[in-house]
């Protein structure tokens, strides 16, 4: 189960056993960035097993799309065209199958991409717990766009900027799953994002770096871009947007919200001259009204991220080996 948690020890599986063995060139992304005819293309491929399939806030179909959309439009791309493969369980209900496809082309709607293709397996009792989905994804990718993903243009100096607040969808699938119950409701931030990176895009032109904040949290993304740029990074804890109710149960269980998943937020690297804007034009949409910055690029520390505390420390934020939680997507 470690090797599935997004942590030290998923990379390490990656890289020993199929980057090497498929001959894949670093550094890895979300999307792969294809060229064809003088066309750029960003495509993506992704697989959904979260326990339970429901949850506040989404399901394993709604996940499943915006998962997939959200991969592409980090990338830079304009998502349009999305795969979907389903295993399930013999005994599984078709009514809870129907509000689960529901929910996919309702998403793919608002998303504003289509579900083109699929399959179906079924298998027997007890070999796959309950349903599982995997999608694949086609997007339009503009030169300009196109090294997003690869982290080229950072620089020193450049900000950090989430659009909200972290840790809500581990929290909520941990509810769901163990029937916790919270004063307050806490509701996964599963969402498309493509039409608040196209706003951003559209409107700025120091957009040096973005990534979706899933499995591994914002720290792991940050590990990433420090060892993919070779800087350093500097963020500020206080500065990092957690709702109360996830704080709370972080502080009861020892979570650290910096590593938990989410399904609606992304990273933003930005050069410093636009970085008001940014937040300006995420904050008028509904996906971005509690964005916020959180740090920047240092020069120094090479390839290390430091975490600069409520209490006025500072201290290395790594990237653990072992898991959290468990199947959160």
């Amino acid at each position: 189960m470690n090797h599935g948690a997004g942590f030290g020890m998923t990379h390490e599986l990656i890289k020993s056993v199929f980057a090497r063995t498929f001959a894949m060139e670093e550094p890895m992304t979300d999307s792969a960035i294809l060229e064809n005819e003088g066309r750029k293309l960003a495509f993506t491929t992704d697989s959904y097993v979260v326990d339970p399939v429901f949850f506040p806030g989404g399901d394993i179909g709604k996940l499943s799309i915006c998962g997939t959309v959200n991969d592409l439009a980090v990338s830079g791309a304009v998502p349009k065209y999305i795969s979907a493969s389903f295993i399930i369980e013999e005994g599984f209900s078709k009514d809870d199958l129907f509000t689960i496809v529901c929910s996919m082309a309702d998403e793919a709607r608002k998303a504003r991409v289509r579900i083109v293709t699929g399959d179906t397996k079924v298998v027997e009792k007890g070999k796959c717990d309950k349903i599982f989905i995997s999608t694949s994804g086609v997007g339009i990718l503009e030169d300009r766009n196109s090294g997003i993903s690869f982290g080229k243009e950072v620089v020193p100096g450049d900000v950090l900027i989430i659009n909200g607040p972290v840790g809500n969808h581990a929290i909520a699938v941990l509810g769901a799953r163990n029937n916790l119950k919270f004063s307050t409701p806490v509701v996964s931030d599963c969402a498309s994002l493509n039409r608040l990176t196209k706003h951003v895009l559209e409107n700025c032109s120091g957009i040096h770096f973005m990534r979706d904040l899933t499995r591994g949290g914002l720290a792991v993304v940050l590990n990433e871009l420090a060892t993919m740029t070779g800087l350093g990074i500097l963020v500020d804890e206080s500065s990092v947007p957690v709702d109360s109710p996830v704080r709370g149960l972080c502080e009861i269980l020892g979570f650290d919200p910096l590593y938990l998943a989410n399904e609606g937020k992304i990273l933003f690297v930005v050069h410093s001259e636009e970085s008001d804007k940014v937040v300006e034009i995420m904050r008028n949409e509904p996906e971005g009204r509690e964005a916020a910055v959180v740090g920047r690029v240092v020069g120094g520390n090479e390839s290390r991220v430091i975490l600069s505390t409520k209490i006025g420390g500072r201290r290395i934020l790594d990237v653990p080996s072992g898991i959290q939680l468990p199947r959160i997507c």
